[in-house]
C-alpha cells in the first residue's frame, strides 16, 4: 500500500497530537506563558530556522524540477522569517548569541543526518516539520496580545496551503518508492513529531537542557 502523509498522520495520531498540543502553546493562548518561556522559545526558534534554511536548500538540491517552486518559494518565506525573528528579538532586547539547547541542537543534528538521505525521506520530514508547526500554531488559536502576531503568521491559510503543497509533494515521492524507503520516511516522521514534542518541552522548562 502506497503511503501518504494524511496516512501518517491517522497511524500515528497520539504521536501527532502530543506534538501539536503542549501547555507552552496553551500558555500563550491564555497569557499565562512566562516571559523567560517564550523568550527562549523564541531564541531557540531562530536558531532552529537558520538550520532548517539549509536543509530546505539540501532538499531543494534533491528534488525533481516540478517540485522546484514549491521549495523556492519556502526559501524566500524563510528569508523573511529570519528577519521577522529578528525584529522580534530586537524589540525584546534579546540577542541571538546565545548556544542551542539540547532540544534544539538534536533537532538540528537530525536535519543534518537528512543530507544524504534519499529524496523522498527529506521531502516527507521537510513537509511534517510545517506541518506540525501550522496545526499546532492554528490549533491554539486564538491567542491573545502579544502572542496572537505568532499565531496569526504560523496558523494562517496562507501557511496551511504550503503545506498542503508539501504533503502533494511528498505523496508523489513517496508513491513511487519501495517499501524500505516509505519504512526510512515513516521512521523520520515519527522522529520530527518527537522533536517537536521536546522543543515545546524545552521552552516551557524556562530553557533548562
Amino acid at each position: 500500500m502506497s503511503l501518504s502523509c494524511d496516512h501518517l498522520v491517522s497511524r500515528h495520531a497520539a504521536a501527532w497530537d502530543a506534538a501539536t498540543r503542549h501547555p507552552f502553546l496553551e500558555g500563550c493562548r491564555a497569557g499565562t506563558i512566562a516571559p523567560q518561556q517564550f523568550e527562549t522559545w523564541l531564541l531557540q526558534d531562530f536558531l532552529f530556522v537558520v538550520e532548517f534554511t539549509r536543509f530546505a536548500a539540501r532538499t531543494l538540491a534533491g528534488a525533481p524540477a516540478a517540485h522546484f517552486d514549491v521549495f523556492i518559494n519556502g526559501l524566500a518565506a524563510l528569508r523573511d522569517e529570519l528577519s521577522w525573528f529578528r525584529t522580534h528579538a530586537t524589540a525584546r532586547g534579546l540577542q541571538f548569541a546565545v548556544p542551542k539547547q539540547a532540544a534544539c541542537a538534536q533537532y538540528c543534528r537530525f536535519m543534518e543526518r537528512l543530507a544524504d538521505a534519499p529524496y523522498p525521506v527529506q521531502a516527507t520530514a521537510f513537509w511534517a516539520i510545517e506541518a506540525v508547526y501550522f496545526h499546532a500554531w492554528r490549533g491554539a488559536s486564538p491567542m491573545v496580545a502579544p502572542y496572537d502576531d505568532f499565531a496569526r503568521r504560523w496558523g494562517s491559510a496562507e501557511f496551511g496551503a504550503y503545506v498542503e503543497e508539501l504533503a502533494c509533494q511528498a505523496d508523489e515521492a513517496l508513491g513511487s518508492e519501495t517499501g524500505l524507503e516509505q519504512a526510512q520516511a515513516e521512521a523520520a516522521f515519527l522522529e520530527v513529531l518527537a522533536l517537536e514534542a521536546r522543543f515545546w518541552q524545552m521552552a516551557f522548562a524556562r530553557g533548562k537542557p
